[in-house]
């Protein structure tokens, strides 16, 4: 048995997981992150004050020490920088899948690890298979809908080998009813949404508290103006919703398919299956990081997953040299059988041998067949 600090967030999936560990004998301390408080006055609803409350009540119902730790500075330096960054450079970064990386698997690893814990646990809904060379493999969980491996994409094995994961074997329908016969507190709580740590947080709200509005023209690929945008920031590829232009078909939405930054251009398109630059089957992938084994020096086939909730998709990838320099580290092309939708620099490409998580990297370049409208 180990002596284990649990990711306790108040929440009903990382209540439950805290609660099997202790019937599987370990021992157990929980801590919240507090990562944001929203000093900002963001609107919307950042409920880190009622998620402290719901965390100790469930430590307390469990009989198990409870900390709070601040870690707000590490989380504007490690996330809300990288957020905003991206932004600031026109690509659509991945906020949950950097939350992991730096705060859950890195600041609170290492703290939890120089107190003398064994490793940390949290309810991420993923799955570990520990291997006779002393190695860990990261699994998909059971729950096709929940899967939340994609968000771990990033993290090496040194990261893995100490996470415990007591849920990923289970449906969330399974995870609720466990909540009702540990006799949790927190039972019925409705799942959090929204960023990261942050709360039910409108992204484009979030980012106004740190970007200004630049509006501009939404055009066609004619350049005809359809409207106006608030900023290109706040806009991502494949996004129909709130562009504020009314489609002049029954049925057919306009979608985000480019931006000209150098004009202050918002690209749309009716989306259809041919619409150009909505599809794509090539990618270059960089900086690229891997689970387990290192999976991307030689060409082969695996599965490639390009957002959360995708399944994903069968693929090629071969090692890919961007020239002497090689900034942004070592990168793929990935090839799928099939085109993918809007996909997107700056977001996360998960690659996976079935249920195993290979590892992952940034979208860097997207290469289309159809580059004009």
């Amino acid at each position: 048995m180990a002596r284990l600090l649990s990711a306790l967030s108040g929440g009903v999936d990382s209540s439950v997981a805290t609660a099997l560990l202790l019937e599987q004998g370990h021992e157990v301390v929980a801590a919240y992150m507090r990562n944001w408080i929203n000093e900002e006055n963001i609107a919307g609803d950042c409920p880190w004050q009622q998620d402290i409350e719901d965390a100790q009540a469930v430590a307390e119902a469990l009989g198990i020490e409870f900390r709070v730790l601040n870690l707000m500075d590490d989380y504007r330096d490690r996330v809300v920088a990288y957020l905003l960054s991206g932004y600031r450079g026109g690509v659509t970064p991945n906020p949950d899948v950097m939350c992991n990386r730096e705060m859950k698997f890195g600041v609170f690893l290492e703290y939890a690890l120089s107190q003398g814990f064994d490793g940390i646990a949290t309810g991420h809904y993923a799955r570990l298979r520990r291997n006779d060379d002393g190695t860990t493999d990261l699994l998909r969980g059971m729950d096709p809908g929940k899967d939340q491996s994609y968000f771990l994409a990033l993290l090496n094995q040194a990261q893995i080998v100490p996470a415990h994961f007591p849920i990923g074997h289970l449906l969330k329908s399974e995870v609720r009813v466990e909540a009702a016969r540990l006799g949790l507190p927190n039972a019925q709580k409705k799942d959090s949404q929204g960023i990261c740590f942050i709360g039910d947080v409108k992204m484009s709200d979030f980012l106004r508290a740190f970007i200004a509005d630049e509006p501009g023209e939404i055009v066609d690929g004619a350049g005809r103006v359809l409207g106006r945008h608030h900023g290109l920031h706040l806009y991502t590829f494949g996004q129909r919703k709130g562009l504020g232009v009314a489609s002049p078909i029954y049925k057919e939405a306009y979608v985000v398919v480019a931006k000209r930054p150098e004009l202050n251009q918002l690209v749309v398109a009716l989306e259809r299956e041919d619409t150009p630059l909505l599809h794509a089957r090539r990618a270059v992938v960089g900086s690229l990081h891997c689970a387990n084994h290192c999976f991307f020096q030689e060409t082969r086939r695996l599965q490639a997953q390009p957002r959360y909730r995708h399944a994903g998709a069968p693929a090629m990838i071969e090692p890919w040299s961007r020239g002497l320099a090689e900034a942004g580290g070592p990168a793929v092309m990935v090839t799928w059988d099939e085109p993918q939708r809007a996909l997107t620099p700056g977001q996360v490409c998960g690659f996976y041998d079935g249920d195993v998580l290979l590892g992952g990297g940034f979208f860097e370049e997207i290469l289309y067949d159809t580059t004009t409208f």
